[in-house]
This record gives structure tokens, C-alpha cells and sequence, in this order.
């Protein structure tokens, strides 16, 4: 009797799955089970880099969950990205009328083109602090995957 080999996922493959990513006390991040399946095509950039790099090898009906410690998920936190910034650089980022309170997420001109996020930590008289570290930097967090179908 011949052994068919079962497809494995490889770097470029398309993917079928269901996957969840949560926090490791339980809430979910983002989650497709319960819903539709996703299908990504590795190396697009659709998941980070270190997520795929645990579905490469997985065959079709493999489902576990993996920890990843901080450093395999969003990286630890970065006291450098915790920065003052301006009121000026504040208002010209703002809509005309925004206020901003604690805890708002707000979106800068990158100098080269493009946009960055940061969390504001608190206002002073001339400047507030941000943080621009990814809000899921530093967390160790849970990876559930069902691989459904290999392309």
C-alpha cells in the first residue's frame, strides 16, 4: 500500500485556515473561528513574519496553539519609543477642533511619506509623551491555528 504524502505548508504556499491570536489570559485579538476561514498566501506580508514562520511544515488538519514569548510576537518594549513631541507637531497632525486625551491613538506624517501611530501618555504645557511601541509589544501571547487547506 502506497503512503500519499499530505500537502505542507511551504513559503509561498496559499493557506486555508482558522486562526486566533489573543492575549494569554484569553482575549481574543483577532480570532476567524467561529466565521469564515481566512486564506493567505505566505510571504504577502498578510500575517508577520513570525507567525508564518510557525505555519511553514504544518500539514492540512493540524490544530495546536503556540506561546509566543514577546520577542517571537511584537518585540519587547522600547523605552526609545516612549517620546515627547510638540503641541505644534500635535495640532498640525490634528483635525481642525480635536482635543486629545490619554489613551488616544494618534496617527503622525512620517518625514519620508507614509504614516505612524502612537498612544498618548499625557499632556504637558509645551509637548506630550507618546508611545510608539506596538500596543501588543512586550506581551507574551497564544497562536491557535487550524490549517484546513494547502495550495
Amino acid at each position: 500500500m502506497t503512503q500519499i504524502d499530505i500537502a505542507e505548508v511551504k513559503p509561498g504556499s496559499h493557506v486555508t485556515l482558522h486562526y486566533r491570536l489573543a492575549q494569554l489570559e484569553g482575549a481574543d485579538i483577532v480570532s476567524t473561528f467561529g466565521d469564515k476561514p481566512a486564506t493567505l498566501l505566505l510571504g504577502a506580508g498578510q500575517l508577520a513574519p513570525p507567525l508564518e514562520a510557525i505555519l511553514v511544515g504544518l500539514r492540512v488538519g493540524h490544530h495546536s496553539v503556540f506561546r509566543l514569548e514577546p520577542d517571537e510576537a511584537f518585540g519587547p518594549r522600547n523605552p526609545e519609543l516612549l517620546q515627547w513631541v510638540t503641541l505644534q507637531t500635535l495640532r498640525e497632525n490634528a483635525m481642525v477642533g480635536e482635543d486629545f486625551t490619554p489613551g488616544d491613538l494618534v496617527e503622525f506624517n512620517a518625514p519620508a511619506g507614509g504614516r505612524y501611530a502612537g498612544i498618548l501618555k499625557e499632556v504637558g504645557a509645551t509637548s506630550a509623551l507618546f508611545d510608539f511601541n506596538h500596543p501588543l509589544a512586550g506581551q507574551p501571547l497564544a497562536f491557535e491555528v487550524q490549517i484546513i487547506g494547502i495550495l
